[in-house]
């Protein structure tokens, strides 16, 4: 059985790291580079790193930097934010990351992700849909960090964006985000049921619980979070300890072999 991954996700806006609530991201977190190297050390399984001004600009991903964190970052990387080209794609690939998350460039040109996956693969390919429930179980789909209404449906497009070769589905709530009142269940439980490649739960996590539901309940196969992580003391260590005890595999952590 596949392990249950837990991905902090760190959002970058000009000089640092932010965080609020429904996509309004107001509150400073710290630079970039320090949280890094503290989630190096906490047991996490990747990180997710998204540029919330990139497309609004218009202007390319810092790629200096990208390199920068990339050399301290010893877990898989996933950059978002202004990805609207397959050159693009390779200047970052080549700067560090992992993978690369399209969300806004995605329905301005469908295409992008399956130029991106025949080139890349389709393991670098995250595939990232901010909702809105618009009515009892539908959800429409927003771009540009959940400013612009799409008139998608967010189960149908994410179906398009599996055939059309994504690795993962990062789904968020826009409602949920920064709350701490859970993950919206019924959401991911709705998307995981349309497609066959792993779904990422993103907004609402409060608490370790939140996290064995959405796994256990709406069969998430990871769980990203960031409020939890920044502003509580829980930590991706307790995170996996709670799903571990939930019967949910998790990635154990490294411990070097002792000297012979």
């Amino acid at each position: 059985m596949l392990t249950t991954r837990i991905i902090p996700t760190l959002l970058w806006k000009e000089f640092g790291l932010i965080k609020g609530a429904g996509f309004d991201s107001w509150r400073r977190v710290g630079p970039v580079l320090p949280a890094i190297r503290v989630y190096n050390q906490r047991e996490v399984d990747e990180l997710i790193l998204l540029d919330i001004t990139a497309q609004e600009t218009g202007d390319d991903p810092d790629y200096e930097s990208i390199a920068e964190y990339g050399q301290d970052c010893f877990v898989p990387l996933t950059y978002g934010g202004g990805v609207r080209n397959i050159e693009q794609v390779k200047r970052l690939l080549r700067a560090g990351a992992d993978k690369v998350s399209v969300n806004t460039a995605a329905y301005e040109s469908p295409s992008l992700v399956t130029r991106i996956a025949q080139r890349h693969g389709s393991q670098c390919v995250v595939a990232s849909i901010d909702v809105r429930q618009t009515a009892p179980a539908q959800w429409t789909c927003f771009s540009h960090a959940g400013s612009r209404d799409t008139g998608r449906d967010a189960i149908a497009w994410a179906r398009e964006l599996e055939d059309r070769g994504a690795g993962e589905i990062l789904i968020t709530s826009i409602e949920r985000d920064g709350t701490f009142e859970g993950y919206d269940l019924p959401l991911v439980s709705a998307v995981a049921d349309a497609v066959t490649i792993p779904v990422i739960a993103s907004g609402g996590a409060g608490n370790y619980q939140h996290m064995v539901d959405v796994i256990m309940q709406a069969g998430a196969s990871a769980v990203a979070a960031a409020s939890i992580f920044h502003f509580t003391e829980l930590t991706p260590a307790g995170a996996k300890q709670a799903l571990e005890a939930a019967g949910i595999p998790v990635r154990k952590p490294f411990v070097d072999a002792p000297a012979t």
